[in-house]
């Protein structure tokens, strides 16, 4: 009962003689505002974050380009080897992989379909 009594007369008190507001607590950090993910970032993630500025796709996470599979516009085939294992699906209906070890140097041929193939050096960023 006393605190209600309490309440109320608080209440008509501040609403009498309009009491001044206090400011919301500021929620930024020391009002620079909150730092976005770049500016948070570090190490590897930022490294991987300046490269997808760039341009560069460092670990290979969006699709790739198209190329035609002629011996002018081969299929590019990164790797860390001087070697590596393809696969080529020669049709579009085909259930079956012609799989064939592709070497670095000029670019090769699907023994089964003709299509061209080239390995290239890729670094890994780390």
């Amino acid at each position: 009962m006393a605190s209600r009594l309490m309440f109320r007369s608080a209440v008509q008190a501040f609403s009498r003689i309009g009491a001044a507001r206090l400011a919301a607590p500021c929620r930024s950090m020391s009002a620079g505002g909150i730092p976005t993910d770049e500016e948070q970032a570090t190490g590897m993630e930022k490294k991987v974050m300046m490269a997808l500025q760039q341009g560069k796709d460092p670990y290979s996470m969006m699709k790739p380009q198209q190329y035609a599979g002629t011996k002018e516009d081969p299929h590019i085939v990164p790797s860390i080897t001087n070697k590596r294992i393809v696969g080529c699906i020669c049709e579009e209906d085909n259930t079956s992989v012609v799989w064939f070890w592709l070497h670095q140097g000029e670019a090769q041929r699907c023994p089964s379909c003709g299509a061209h193939y080239q390995l290239v050096s890729h670094h890994l960023p780390h």
